[in-house]
Parts: structure tokens; sequence; C-alpha cells
């Protein structure tokens, strides 16, 4: 009996202790812990270095007006040109040839103007005598005008030999510096083919390629400090002169071409100069590149809502930069960004926001 009294009171314990565990609240899950940036939009104006050179604002490719072999050149790259200055000559003797035939056949129209000219008089003294008809009258005169005409169209033919023989030699039709051969002696051209690149001297550009999305709106200020890239002391301003309408189909550049006021000693032709340029400002929020994930292919950022859940959001970045990158489109003021441990997130699942210190313990992916 004392036994079984023993039984019930041990159960009884028993149940007791059941009890009192089941009446004990669930334990929460642990929350992930995250660094979080308020957003603050603000005008962002980045600041871009562009590097182009120096190059005449006329530049003129030279070429033959006739094709031949080329006999003669007489400058070379570098070498500065005045008007008219002869820099190179083809083989004459074909062009030649055609100028001594047409100064032959000039030679026999002559002879042949004479010949019915004094025809033609002879008839005119003897027609008021009645000594002639009127119409060997009428046909003296005829080929007195025919051969006067002959004469005239040889006499074109003559000159227009004369002009080809002279497009033999390639004439400088401005003062410049010769900045490219495309020909040798011994080779032989057609015509239009450009043998020489002359910069005219004059006026000189610094010229850019820039890309288009640096271009979204034309610049305010059209006046550019540009220097010399492997001297920055040796310095010069200029303004914006043109803008390509076209994009490049092989870089995707747009030039950009800066007339120089002047051109200081060390920066000349041909030199590689700098330019710095603000692109204007745009409302964009600038997070760490921790902050930065993906929503598929797009790039996206965690965001922590009123509730405390992550929810993750599509933005649109404007520019990478070191260290960090510009968000342009997506976001809005107040908004919190997770900036550190959303390698941990997924959509909805409730987070604990911490503050950075040094006294703070390590989240996962920031670097100390």
């Amino acid at each position: 009996m004392a036994g079984r009294g023993l039984k019930i009171i041990v159960g009884l314990s028993v149940f007791g202790l059941l009890t009192a565990c089941g009446d004990k609240p669930a334990v929460e899950k642990e929350r992930p812990r995250v660094f979080v940036q308020e957003v603050k939009l603000a005008d962002y104006a980045a600041s871009v270095t562009l590097t182009g050179d120096v190059q005449a604002r006329v530049q003129t490719d030279l070429s033959f007006r006739v094709g031949g072999k080329i006999i003669q050149r007489t400058v070379d790259v570098g070498d500065r040109v005045t008007a008219k200055q002869v820099l190179a000559r083809l083989d004459p003797k074909d062009l030649q040839t055609s100028v001594d035939s047409a100064q032959a056949q000039v030679v026999a129209e002559q002879a042949r103007v004479k010949q019915t000219a004094a025809a033609f008089v002879r008839q005119q003294k003897l027609l008021p005598k009645a000594y002639t008809s009127q119409s060997e009258y009428d046909s003296a005169q005829a080929a007195l005008r025919s051969s006067q005409s002959a004469l005239a169209a040889a006499q074109a033919q003559l000159a227009n030999a004369r002009e080809q023989l002279s497009y033999t030699a390639l004439i400088a039709d401005a003062p410049g510096i010769i900045t490219a051969r495309q020909a040798e002696v011994g080779q032989v051209v057609q015509a239009t083919v450009p043998i020489f690149s002359l910069a005219r001297d004059g006026e000189r550009d610094a010229v850019f390629n820039i890309y288009e999305s640096l271009l979204t709106e034309p610049p305010e200020d059209k006046t550019v400090e540009v220097s010399l890239l492997d001297n920055p002391k040796i310095k010069t301003t200029g303004t914006v002169r043109e803008i390509t309408p076209a994009v490049s189909a092989q870089t995707g550049t747009v030039q950009v071409k800066v007339t120089l006021s002047e051109l200081p000693e060390g920066m000349r032709l041909g030199s590689v100069v700098s330019a710095t340029a603000n692109v204007p400002g745009k409302s964009a929020v600038e997070l760490p590149w921790s902050a930065l994930t993906k929503n598929l292919s797009d790039p996206a950022v965690w965001l922590v809502d009123s509730q405390g859940k992550a929810q993750l959001k599509t933005v649109t970045v404007g520019r990478y930069l070191s260290g960090k990158v510009i968000i342009s489109d997506g976001l809005s003021d107040g908004e919190k960004v997770v900036t550190a441990g959303g390698q941990l997130l997924h959509p909805d699942v409730r987070v604990e926001i911490v503050t950075p210190s040094a006294s703070a313990p390590q989240l996962p992916g920031v670097q100390p």
C-alpha cells in the first residue's frame, strides 16, 4: 500500500513538471543584424577628367588631281610647308605627250584658218564684180567660220592638256605642318587618293572623345581649362566650339572640340592634354559598394521597412566609383538601406538594426 502511494506522488510530480514546461513561451529565432543608411537625396555632380590632343582647326588631305607614278617627294611628316610649295611630283611623260599632240593640232588649225581666210577674202573681192557666185562666197565664209571654231577647240584642248600637266605637281594650298604621309616615291597612285595630311596654320582645338551619357544636357559653362598631361603647370583656357551630334559606332563616344585661346610654350600640335569637366548635377544618393546586390540580373538594394522587415528593391546605378556607387533612381528620402549584413537576408525577414562602432561585433561581409 505504501509503494502504491509512492507511485502516485511521483506521477503527480512528473505531471507538474510537464505542465510547467508547457507554460514557457517559444524561444524566438535570432534576427539577422544589419547596418543601415538613411537615404538623403542630393544633387550629385560628377567631376570627370578628359584626355585628348591638340589638333589644327583646319586639316586637309592633299592628293593629286591626276593619276600616275610618283617620282619625287620633297617633304616628310613634321615638316613645315608654305603656300604654293611643291610637295611631290608625278612622272609627266604621258601628259607631256598629250600637250605636244594638242599643240600640233593647234598649229594645224591655225594653218587651216589662214588658208580659209585667204579664200574668203578672194571671194569677197570677186563678188561685187560678179566674177563669182553667191553660193561660192557663202561656202568660203562657212569654211572660214568652221576653221576658226576648230582652232578655238584645239586651243581649249591645249589649255586643258597643259592644266593636266600642271597637276603632276602636288602643291600645298596653305601654310602648315605635314601630319601624315600615305605614299612613297615609285608608287603608282590614282587621282584623289590622299598623299599628305596638312594641318593648316591658325587656330588650334583640343579634341576630346566623351561618352554620350556625360552629355545628356549641354554644358552650362563652355569655358574649359586645358593643361598638358605630362606637365599640368602648362595650361590655357578654351571654349567648347563643337559637339559632334553623332555617336561613333566604333567607340560609342561623342567628339567635343574646344577652341584654345592661345597655345603656351610647350603645348603644340599633337600634344596630349587633359581637362576637368563637371557633369550637370542630378538628384541621387551615394552608397557604399556593400549595399549593392542583385534582383535577378538588375542592380538592387535591401531596404528595412517600418515593420523592421527586409525588402529587396531594384535601383538604377548612375555611376560606379572607387568604393561607392551613385544611385540615380529607385530610392526615396527617408528609406533605410542595408549597407552591411545583406548576405543573410530574404524578403520579409525581420532584422535587427545595429549602429556601427569600434566595439560592435563585425557583421558578415564587412571588413574591419
